[in-house]
């Protein structure tokens, strides 16, 4: 039987931001006009988010916050080639970038034999936008594909009762969706390369808002009021990470398997006015993960994952699945909160 390895981590862009770049996020919100009027002044923000905030919108904390997520991505990096894998498969959300009006699936396996990309194609609108390595806009990125192991896991799934899209051209001309070429980008911070195929296998975690406010790039209350259809439920989420974790310890490959997103992030987070992750809820979920009852998050509501801001967690509960079906433990890596850089990190290593 196959070896499976499970991660854990962020795919947050902050992390390629210079450091006066990184509360963008926040900064951004606090212009909307649905953001209530008490919350755009930080007197009245919690005491550790007017901390974090300073006197210099976070450009202070910033490198303090950079450092643990390198840091843990470092870490990461290090279980990933200790275990060599054959490929690498990333569960991450798609936002607006192949998931589009003409079609929103719940999940999609990418199939191909290798993509360029251009991450630093498109930034806030700079001309020449500036990433933390000041590498050139036009960089390009080439990664392989593992197009036996995709198409293994997609037949099988589909033989399975799972309905799973799979595609072998992406629409977006930057390649690998965000969630996938900044998980890659950053367990190579360090650029010693990364020489590890991926297959991508994509979730539609904003569900009823994907298409309305374009995958989180509107924002609040500029987009309708009517919703669209939701996103898969944990349960099928869990469910197909189990069938994943079944399918791929049967094959032949050795496989790592990565759930990538942060927790609740502030600009989905309705019920703090967008301007502040739900901190509870994502705590919550940390202990479930670190006492080992993860396998409670097939039984998430969605209605109270959206509430809390936590559309991404769903890579994560996919992840989940399939660790339970493994009967693995997670270590903790690092768990980084942040009230001002938009959303909360979590860093994981899943064990026998």
């Amino acid at each position: 039987m196959a070896e499976i390895q499970g991660l854990g981590v962020t795919h947050y862009p902050g992390i390629m931001m210079l450091d006066a770049d990184m509360s963008v996020y926040l900064r951004r919100t606090l212009t909307s006009d649905r953001v209530p009027p008490t919350l755009k002044d930080p007197k009245n923000w919690p005491a550790p988010m007017r901390a974090e905030w300073g006197d210099d919108q976070g450009t202070t904390a910033a490198p303090k916050h950079r450092e643990r997520l390198v840091q843990a991505f470092r870490q990461i990096r290090r279980e990933l080639d200790a275990f060599n894998p054959d490929f690498v498969l990333i569960w991450g959300d798609d936002q607006y970038e192949n998931f589009r009006e003409d079609i929103v699936p719940p999940f999609c396996v990418f199939i191909f034999d290798e993509v360029a990309c251009t991450p630093f194609a498109h930034s806030w609108g700079a001309p020449e936008p500036l990433n933390i390595w000041r590498e050139p806009t036009g960089t390009v990125f080439t990664y392989k594909g593992h197009p036996a192991g995709a198409k293994h896991l997609a037949r099988r799934l589909i033989e399975e009762g799972f309905d799973v899209p799979y595609a072998y051209r992406m629409r977006d001309p930057r390649g690998l969706a965000h969630a996938f070429v900044n998980t890659v980008l950053f367990l190579d911070y360090d650029r010693q390369g990364f020489p590890y195929p991926v297959v991508p296998f994509h979730v539609n975690c904003y569900g009823s808002s994907l298409v309305k406010s374009r995958g989180g790039a509107v924002l609040p209350g500029e987009q309708g009021e009517e919703p669209d259809p939701p996103a898969p439920t944990p349960k099928r989420c869990f469910e197909v990470g189990r069938a994943t974790a079944r399918i791929l310890r049967a094959s032949p490959w050795r496989v790592s398997l990565i759930g990538s997103s942060s927790w609740s992030h502030a600009f989905l987070t309705a019920k703090n006015g967008w301007v502040f992750p739900d901190m509870e809820a994502d705590r919550r979920l940390l202990e479930q993960l670190k006492t080992g009852r993860y396998v409670e998050w097939q039984n998430l509501d969605a209605a109270q994952v959206e509430s809390a801001g936590q559309h991404e967690i769903l890579n994560w509960v996919c992840l989940a699945g399939a660790m339970a079906e493994l009967g693995r433990t997670a270590r903790i890596v690092d768990y980084v909160e942040s009230w001002v850089f938009n959303s909360n990190k979590c860093f994981a290593v899943f064990e026998p």
